[in-house]
């Protein structure tokens, strides 16, 4: 059986997020469905063969989670890209004034990596490890 993991996240300003995450991230658009009121019902980026979707959270979405738990349900991902070249797309994200958290460098594990948040407090790093191979 074959399985395909596609993390999905929730904005409070989706449309924000669809242009950081092109402009500054590098993904590319492929897909953006719009709700009622500006939000954002659905939307596909990839970077790569990869792909992250998104949408804005709903008020009665928004509430619930808070409900249960107390906690916002936005900027709660962390997510890890593989990139050829770390120090390269950082200095690129660094450019357009990304929050870089974690500077590049050589990891243990190999490769290297780095991090950075996102303006709703969303985890990306980016390393050349693959564990793919």
């Amino acid at each position: 059986m074959s399985s395909t993991v596609i993390p999905t996240l929730r904005y409070r300003d989706a449309q924000a997020g669809i242009e950081y995450l092109q402009n500054v991230l590098g993904f590319e658009a492929t897909l953006v469905v719009d709700g009622t009121g500006g939000a954002i019902e659905h939307a596909q980026l990839r970077h790569g063969s990869g792909m992250v979707m998104l949408s804005s959270i709903q008020d009665s979405e928004y509430q619930r989670a808070a409900d249960d738990d107390g906690r916002d349900p936005t900027g709660t991902g962390a997510i890890y890209i593989v990139v050829d070249d770390p120090y390269a797309h950082a200095e690129k994200a660094r450019s357009f004034g990304a929050n870089i958290i974690m500077e590049p460098e050589e990891q243990d594990y190999g490769g290297a990596a780095y991090a950075l948040k996102d303006h709703e407090g969303n985890i990306w790093s980016f390393g050349s490890y693959n564990p793919w191979g």
